[in-house]
C-alpha cells in the first residue's frame, strides 16, 4: 500500500483535532486527509456512499480498499511509524475489543460535542465550529 486517504468530518471538533494529530506524526504510508462529503471526496471516490462517510471514519487505500470504523482507525495507526506495532496488536483477537470500545467512546464523545454546540447556538446550521491546529 503506497498511500491512504482519510475522509474525516470537517464539522466535528474531535475529528479535526485527530486530523491535526495524524498530520504531526511520522508517516510510513502517506496520509491524504480529505473532508468527508466534500466535492473533492466525491470526485476522488464517486462510488462511495458519502452520507455514510460523514457518520463514520472512512479510509480508502490507493488500490480501492475501503476501511470503516474500527478498521479505519487501525489502518491509520498502521500508517504511522510510532504506532504500527500498536496497530498490529489492535488487529489481533486480544486487541480488537479494546479498539472497538475506543471507537465507540470516540463516537459518543463526537456526538456529545456536536450536540452541545447545537444547544448553545454554535451550530445553528448543524455544523459545529472547527478549531484550528493545536498550538
Amino acid at each position: 500500500m503506497g498511500r491512504l486517504t482519510v475522509l474525516y468530518d470537517a464539522d466535528c471538533p474531535l475529528c479535526v483535532h485527530l486530523r491535526h494529530w495524524l498530520l504531526r506524526q511520522r508517516q510510513l504510508v502517506p496520509l491524504d486527509l480529505v473532508p468527508a462529503g466534500s466535492q473533492q471526496a466525491r470526485r476522488l471516490f464517486p462510488a462511495l456512499d458519502h452520507t455514510v462517510t460523514l457518520r463514520e471514519i472512512t479510509v480508502v487505500g490507493d488500490r480501492g480498499q475501503v476501511y470503516r470504523e474500527t478498521s479505519a482507525w487501525i489502518v491509520c495507526l498502521w500508517a504511522l511509524a510510532d504506532h504500527r506495532a500498536k496497530a498490529h496488536w489492535l488487529a489481533t483477537p486480544a486487541g480488537q475489543p479494546f479498539a472497538r470500545i475506543t471507537v465507540l467512546a470516540a463516537a459518543k464523545w463526537r456526538e456529545a460535542l456536536k450536540g452541545a454546540g447545537q444547544e448553545d447556538g454554535q451550530c445553528g446550521d448543524g455544523n459545529c465550529g472547527v478549531p484550528g491546529p493545536p498550538g
